[in-house]
C-alpha cells in the first residue's frame, strides 16, 4: 500500500512545488506591472495652431470649419469658452485658451472679422489685439513605444448610470467576489435563458481584466484557470475601485482601421464624438452593451442588433434599480445617436503614421518613454480638408470606378514643414500608407536632377544650351541595350537646354544625362534629398528606381529653397507632462547646389508651367499666378507624378494603381490636375522672381540659342550666371518689339525681370 502511494505523494508534492512556483511567477507579473497599465498615458498629437492677425489670409468658411473640428458649439451669445456665434463674415468667440510651450494664450472673448478672404478686424474686450491663437485641434494619440491610443477616466469622473449599468450587465458580484463568481456564473446562465439569448457571461470584470492585460483571446481550458488564478491574486494586491476604473480604461469596444478602440472615454469620443461625461442614457447603454461583441454590435455597420442590444441593457438596468422606468422608457425610444460626422481625432491616419516615424528618427528612445507628452505637429487641418476635396473631385472624373490610388505630401514652401499628407483614395482608412511606402519609378520627375547638375557646369551648359534630341541607343554590359524614345515617338533635332526640359524630351535628357555620367546624376538626387531607391543605370534617367511622394517632396523642397537640403519634418516641439521641451537631435539643413544654378533650373520649371508639359494646370489657376513644376509618366502609364511649388506652399502627387498595372494617364492628365485644384484654392500666394547675385539677363534667339538683340526674330531673355553668356551673336540689332500670339508669352518672360515681384 505504501509502495503505492509513495510515488503518488512525490508527484503530488512535485506538482505542489510547481503550481506554487507559477501561482508566485503570475503574483509577480501582476504586481510589476499591473500600476504601469493602469495609467500608461498616450502622447497628444496637436494640429498647428490657427495664428490670427491683421492681414491673415483667411476665409470666414475655413474659419468655421477650424471652429467646428476644434468642437466649438454653436450659440446665440458666447458666455463660456469652446462657444462662438456667426454672423456672415463676423464671429465671436469664446476662446478655451491653451498653454503652448513656453506661453500661454488665455480663454478670453474675442470678435474676427473677415474681408476679402483676410482678417480684416481682430478685438478683444474692445480693444484691438495685434495676434492671436486657437487652441490647437487634437488629431490624435499615440504611444510612441507602441502605436496605441487611449483617453483616461477616472473613476470619480464616470457618470453614475454607467458605473450602476456596468455592474449590473458584466459583474452584479463584483463588490463581493474575490475574482470569480459562482453565483455570478449561476444567474448569467438563469438570465441568459430568460432572454433567449445571452444578455451577460459569467466572467468577472476582474478576469475580463486580467484576460484583457495579460492573456490571449483563445478558448481553452489551461488559459481559463490561469485567468481564475491571476484574477484571484488581482484581488489580493488592488482595491476593487482601482480594478473597475482599469476596467473602464481598457475594455476593447471597437476598431477603426489598424486603431483599437479601448476604454469608454476613447469609446465615447470615436462613436458619439462627445466627452464621456455628456454621453446620454441610451448612448451610455449602447457602449455598455458593446462589451460583449464590439464587432458584431458596432451601430454603424449593425444598427438593428446594436439597437436590440441596447435595450436588453436598458431593461437590466431597470431589473437591477439603475434606472427608473420612466428613464428606460425615453432611452428605448431613442435612436443610437452615432455621429457620423468628420471624426477629427485621428481622422488623419497617414499623417499620424508620418509622426510616428519621425519621433524615432529625431527623438531618443529613452525620452519617447516619458508619460504624457505633447507633441505639436505642423498639420493643418484646413489644407487637409481642401487636398481631400480636390482628391475626390479629380478622381472621381478620372476614375469612377475607384480602381486608381492616389497620394499627396504638401509642404510649406520656407520651412519644410509637412502642413497635410494624404495616404490614399480614403484618407479616413488606416492601412498602406502609399505617401510614405508607395515606391515606384518616378519618370520625368527624376529630370530636374539631370539639368541642375549640367547647370553647376556653366562654362559647358546654360539654359540656352542647344540640346541634340535624337535617337539614342545605350550598349549596357550583361543587360538589354537600352532605347528611350519620346511620348510621342518623335526626335526633335536640336533643342534649347530649358526647352528640352519644358517639353519634357527623353531623348535629349538621356543625351544630357549619359554626357553628365549617370554617377554624376545619382550624386545630385543624393544632394537633394534623395536617400534610397536610386538605380544606377542608364534608364535612373527617365526615372527608373523606386521612389515615394515622400522622396519627391524631398527633392523639390531644396529645389524650391535654392538649393538647401531641407529635411522634411512634421514635429515642431514635444514637451512633457511639466511643459518641458524634449530635446532632439539636430537636423542638418546644408546647402548642396548653388544658389545661382537652382535658380536657372526654377526659370526652367517655372517654362514647364508657362508652355510645357504642365501647361494645364492654368486651367484651374489665375493666369497671373506663377508657379514651377514637373510632370512625370512612366512606362505604360503605370504612374502619373505631378511636382510642383508656388510662392507658400510645395505639392508631389502620385495616381498608380496597387497592383501596379497601366492607368493610361500622364502626368499631365492626371496629378497634374489633382494638384492643380488643390492649389487653386490653398494657395495664397505665387512664385516670386528675386534674381540673386552673379545672374545676369541676356536676349537669345530660340532656334539657336545665339546672343540677339530686344525686337529680334524668335528672341527671348533668358537668365545666365554671369560670363556664361553666349558668345556667338545673331546679325539682328533692336528692333520693336513683333506682334501676333508670341507676344504675351514673351512679355511674361520679360516681366521676370522687371523688378522683385
Amino acid at each position: 500500500m505504501s509502495r503505492t502511494h509513495h510515488p503518488f505523494l512525490k508527484l503530488s508534492v512535485f506538482l505542489l512545488v510547481v503550481a506554487t512556483l507559477f501561482v508566485v511567477y503570475l503574483d509577480a507579473r501582476i504586481t510589476a506591472t499591473f500600476s504601469d497599465k493602469m495609467w500608461e498615458l498616450p502622447a497628444r498629437v496637436y494640429a498647428r495652431p490657427l495664428e490670427l492677425f491683421i492681414g491673415a489670409p483667411l476665409s470666414a468658411d475655413d474659419l468655421a470649419y477650424e471652429l467646428e473640428v476644434l468642437g466649438y458649439r454653436s450659440v446665440s451669445v458666447p458666455s463660456n469658452p469652446g462657444q462662438v456665434t456667426r454672423y456672415r463674415d463676423r464671429f465671436d468667440i469664446f476662446t478655451r485658451g491653451f498653454v503652448f510651450p513656453g506661453e500661454r494664450e488665455p480663454a478670453r472673448r474675442v470678435r474676427v472679422e473677415i474681408s476679402g478672404r483676410r482678417v480684416s478686424a481682430l478685438s478683444a474686450g474692445g480693444d484691438n489685439i495685434d495676434l492671436m491663437r486657437l487652441d490647437p485641434v487634437h488629431i490624435g494619440g499615440i504611444y510612441p513605444q507602441h502605436g496605441e491610443d487611449r483617453v483616461l477616466v477616472r473613476l470619480e469622473d464616470l457618470p453614475k448610470t454607467v458605473q450602476g449599468g456596468l455592474l449590473a450587465v458584466e459583474d452584479q458580484d463584483f463588490y463581493q467576489h474575490v475574482g470569480f463568481s459562482v453565483t455570478g456564473i449561476a444567474r448569467a446562465a438563469i438570465s441568459n435563458l430568460r432572454s433567449g439569448q445571452v444578455v451577460s457571461g459569467g466572467s468577472t470584470i476582474s478576469q475580463q481584466l486580467i484576460k484583457n492585460y495579460y492573456l490571449t483571446p483563445e478558448r481553452t481550458i489551461v488559459r481559463k484557470v490561469i485567468e481564475l488564478v491571476m484574477a484571484v491574486l488581482l484581488e489580493l494586491h488592488y482595491e476593487k475601485e482601482q480594478i473597475l476604473e482599469s476596467y473602464i480604461n481598457e475594455v476593447y469596444l471597437g476598431q477603426q482601421g489598424r486603431r483599437a478602440i479601448h476604454g469608454f472615454a476613447l469609446a465615447a469620443r470615436h462613436y458619439f464624438d462627445r466627452p464621456l461625461e455628456q454621453l446620454e442614457l441610451h448612448q451610455q447603454a449602447l457602449l455598455i452593451g458593446m462589451i460583449k461583441g464590439p464587432s458584431y454590435y458596432n451601430p454603424e455597420r449593425n444598427p438593428e442588433r446594436a439597437m436590440q442590444r441596447r435595450n436588453l441593457v436598458l431593461d437590466v438596468m431597470l431589473e437591477e434599480g439603475v434606472v427608473s422606468a420612466e428613464q428606460a422608457t425615453a432611452a428605448q425610444a431613442m435612436p443610437l445617436g452615432v455621429h457620423r460626422q468628420l471624426r477629427i481625432r485621428d481622422a488623419f491616419p497617414a499623417f499620424l503614421d508620418l509622426v510616428r516615424r519621425q519621433l524615432r528618427r529625431d527623438y531618443r528612445e529613452e525620452d519617447l518613454s516619458t508619460q504624457g507628452l505633447s507633441i505639436f505637429t505642423s498639420f493643418d487641418p484646413i489644407l487637409q480638408r481642401k487636398l481631400e476635396h480636390s482628391t475626390s473631385a479629380v478622381m472621381n472624373q478620372l476614375d469612377a470606378k475607384g480602381a486608381l490610388q492616389s497620394a499627396t505630401v504638401v509642404t510649406r514652401f520656407d520651412t519644410g514643414e509637412v502642413a497635410a499628407l494624404l495616404g490614399g483614395r480614403k484618407a479616413r482608412l488606416a492601412g498602406f500608407n502609399r505617401a510614405l511606402d508607395a515606391r515606384r519609378p518616378a519618370g520625368s520627375l527624376l529630370k530636374p536632377a539631370i539639368y541642375l547638375a549640367a547647370l553647376e557646369m556653366p562654362r559647358r551648359y546654360t539654359l540656352a544650351t542647344p540640346l541634340s534630341d535624337a535617337p539614342l541607343t545605350v550598349n549596357q554590359r550583361g543587360a538589354p541595350a537600352w532605347t528611350p524614345q519620346n511620348f510621342d515617338r518623335q526626335s526633335h533635332g536640336a533643342v534649347l537646354l530649358y526647352r528640352a526640359l519644358a517639353q519634357s524630351y527623353n531623348l535629349a535628357s538621356a543625351r544630357l544625362g549619359m554626357d553628365l555620367g549617370v554617377d554624376t546624376v545619382a550624386d545630385m538626387l543624393t544632394r537633394l534629398g534623395i536617400e534610397e531607391g536610386v538605380a544606377r543605370v542608364p534608364s535612373l534617367l527617365l526615372g527608373a528606381g523606386d521612389y515615394s511622394p515622400m522622396d519627391m517632396a524631398a527633392m523639390y523642397q531644396s529645389i524650391a529653397v535654392g538649393g538647401f537640403r531641407m529635411p522634411l519634418r512634421s514635429i515642431r516641439d514635444i514637451v512633457d507632462v511639466h511643459g518641458e521641451p524634449l530635446k532632439r537631435y539636430p537636423l542638418n539643413y546644408d546647402r548642396t547646389a548653388s544658389l545661382q544654378s537652382v535658380h536657372l533650373l526654377q526659370y526652367a520649371l517655372r517654362a514647364v508651367m508657362r508652355e510645357g508639359t504642365g501647361r494645364g494646370a492654368y486651367k484651374y489657376l489665375g493666369q497671373n499666378f506663377a508657379v514651377a513644376g514637373k510632370t512625370g509618366t512612366t512606362n505604360d502609364g503605370r504612374d502619373s507624378w505631378f511636382a510642383g511649388f508656388t510662392g507658400d506652399l510645395l505639392a508631389v502627387t502620385w495616381i498608380g494603381r496597387d497592383d501596379n498595372g497601366a492607368t493610361r494617364l500622364t502626368g499631365a492628365t492626371g496629378a497634374l490636375k489633382v494638384w492643380a485644384h488643390f492649389m487653386s484654392r490653398a494657395s495664397r500666394q505665387p512664385l516670386a522672381y528675386r534674381m540673386p547675385d552673379g545672374i545676369a539677363p541676356h536676349w537669345i534667339d530660340e532656334q539657336n540659342g545665339d546672343l540677339t538683340a530686344e525686337g529680334c526674330p524668335h528672341a527671348r531673355m533668358l537668365p545666365f550666371i554671369v560670363g556664361s553668356e553666349p558668345r556667338s551673336r545673331t546679325n539682328c540689332a533692336r528692333k520693336p518689339p513683333a506682334e501676333g500670339k508670341s507676344l504675351g508669352l514673351r512679355r511674361w518672360f520679360e516681366s521676370l525681370f522687371g523688378g522683385d515681384d
